[in-house]
């Protein structure tokens, strides 16, 4: 019992100086007190660290939205194009349409002349000409948009001059590629194919980066199909494909590769 007795007294007393030397130990000695320290500053490390990551996550965010913004806006002009397009087509069937039931009607089994030129004074022309076509006076969206507007109303010989003087009065604008684009679309329309290839090259070549690149290409296809340069329009077809899955111009080089495969069976 007396040695049981003595032992505690020893542990007790062991205790009591361990316990004096902490408390005598500085703060700036203290191992817990450096331990924790150390720990603070990881952390506070670790959270710049997150924050930054954030900061780059969201940087990255918000250039993927402004790419797509611009995707889309350029998917929206080619839409609107074509729709205008398609109801000048309509128009012009039905007016053609009509002229031939009323020379049927009149008894006239034959293709309806088409009606005489109006003779028109020249300096009459020269106004009318200076209303149609945009002054290269405003900012280069005005006159891009002012040249988009002849296209759209098939007046595709002045829209070709107009994006002609776009491209010679703002060569540096961010609307150049996409007057290059619709340049070479006012040749498409027409069916002048041998003129609207080099045309849509242009866009290929000279703007990498244009958003209007993938229908570019596709047009480039289109434009050796109709040529008949079946090696050049799979190529091109084929290209549009691989780089720009997931569009509408892949989808439709889609569809026409599987005609070209089904023409030359």
């Amino acid at each position: 019992m007396a040695v049981s007795g003595m032992r505690l007294w020893l542990l007790a007393a062991a205790a009591g100086i361990a316990l004096a030397g902490c408390a005598t130990t500085t703060p700036a000695q203290d191992p817990v007190l450096l331990r924790l320290t150390d720990m603070e500053a990881r952390l506070i490390r670790i959270e710049r660290v997150i924050d930054n990551q954030s900061l780059v996550e969201l940087s990255t965010l918000v250039d993927q939205l402004q790419a797509e913004t611009q995707s889309l806006r350029g998917d929206i002009e080619t839409l609107r194009f074509e729709s205008e397009n398609a109801n000048n087509r309509q128009r012009q069937l039905y007016v053609d349409v009509d002229q031939r039931l009323q020379g049927l009607e009149h008894g006239q089994a034959r293709i309806l002349e088409p009606p005489p030129v109006a003779v028109i004074d020249p300096a009459e022309a020269q106004v009318a000409q200076a209303v149609e076509r945009p002054v290269l006076v405003g900012s280069d969206q005005d006159n891009y948009q002012a040249a988009f507007d002849l296209l759209k109303n098939g007046q595709y010989m002045e829209s070709a001059e107009a994006f002609r003087q776009f491209l010679v009065v703002f060569p540096s604008s961010p609307l150049a590629d996409n007057a290059q684009y619709w340049l070479a679309e006012t040749y498409y329309v027409q069916r002048q194919f041998t003129t609207a290839l080099p045309a849509f090259e242009i866009v290929v070549n000279d703007y990498p980066n244009s958003i209007k690149l993938p229908d570019a290409l596709l047009k480039i296809g289109f434009c050796n199909y109709e040529l008949r340069q079946w090696d050049s329009a799979r190529a091109a077809l084929q290209r549009v494909v691989r780089e720009f899955p997931d569009t509408t111009a892949a989808r439709l080089a889609t569809q026409r590769l599987e005609r070209m495969a089904q023409d030359q069976v």
